[in-house]
């Protein structure tokens, strides 16, 4: 493990930019950038196109370590390069940025109030390539859409499950076990949740992990986690919280990061001059970061 990375991600100042949008997401990524998908006409060029926008947010000298201490890549990003050089290579020894690596394969169906992660098909030699490329971490999502309390377990457990595979290949997980903003019941699927996790943090015999998790309705009730000697770090989603109320919600709960992806993208499109796009990027860098230094 990469004690200087791992430094980064515990104690740097901050948040996690969430770069990671994949498969059926990547339309929806595209059109927020201005992008129709009359643009493209097979995958291949989907995913070329999904690049070249990471690649202009990397490599703009806004996007720097000063405000992000990490950014979640997915796979086919891990698998390009970005001017020249692989993009996890890019990410840490030009930019100083951690990189982190989606792996989950997408939600299975809803059932039982909470969607679980479908199964992981190539999961060991994916870690490994993660881990000869230089990336940190990874990153794995479930959601939860209700206070169920036996969905919430299932939803943990298999969190911890793979977090533990992970741990194994020598990299740090980031669980994501998100609960949907307009669950009826969030405050106590929160309270269900911090409880699950908690029992599994005490069971992880000096491993650490890092939580990625919605924001709360109850200020600070996080803190327990954050305090945990078993947590590298707890960022935070924007879960479709509109920016300005994201970041609103997040300076309000101390300790907590953000690592935002639709808030971090917001106003940014493919037609714009590298000036405006440039300076777009700086001013939702800084509110970002600013609401993750409380």
């Amino acid at each position: 493990m990469n004690e200087k990375q791992m430094a980064r991600m515990s104690t740097g100042k901050g948040f996690i930019a969430a770069l990671d949008q994949s498969g059926g997401s990547t339309p929806k990524a595209l059109a927020q950038y201005g992008v129709p998908e009359t643009a493209y006409s097979n995958e291949d060029e989907m995913y070329a196109l999904i690049h070249e926008a990471r690649s202009r947010i990397i490599t703009s000298p806004v996007f720097d370590s000063k405000r992000i201490i990490g950014a979640i890549l997915f796979e086919n990003t891990l698998d390009r390069e970005i001017e020249g050089v692989p993009s996890a290579k890019y990410l840490w020894e030009t930019k100083n940025i951690v990189p982190i690596l989606k792996i989950d394969k997408g939600l299975a169906e809803k059932k039982d109030d909470a969607q679980l992660m479908k199964d992981i098909p190539g999961l060991d030699e994916l870690l490994a390539r993660a881990k000869a490329q230089g990336v940190y971490g990874t990153k794995e999502r479930s959601v939860i859409y209700a206070a169920n309390p036996a969905s919430i377990k299932a939803v943990v457990d298999q969190q911890f499950e793979l977090a533990e595979r992970v741990l194994a290949a020598g990299l740090v997980p980031i669980v994501e076990p998100e609960v949907n903003i307009d669950a009826p019941d969030k405050a106590e699927a929160e309270a269900l949740l911090k409880a699950e996790i908690l029992a599994h943090l005490d069971q992880l015999d000096g491993k650490k992990v890092a939580l990625k998790l919605t924001i709360p309705d109850v200020d600070n009730f996080y803190r327990e986690l954050i305090e945990h000697p078993a947590v590298a770090r707890v960022v935070a989603l924007s879960g479709g919280y509109p920016r300005d109320e994201a970041n609103d919600r997040l300076s309000r709960n101390n300790g907590l990061i953000a690592s935002f992806s639709r808030a971090l993208l917001d106003g940014l499109t493919a037609s714009q001059s590298d000036e405006d796009f440039n300076s777009t990027l700086d001013a939702t860098i800084e509110g970002i970061y600013q609401a993750s230094l409380t």
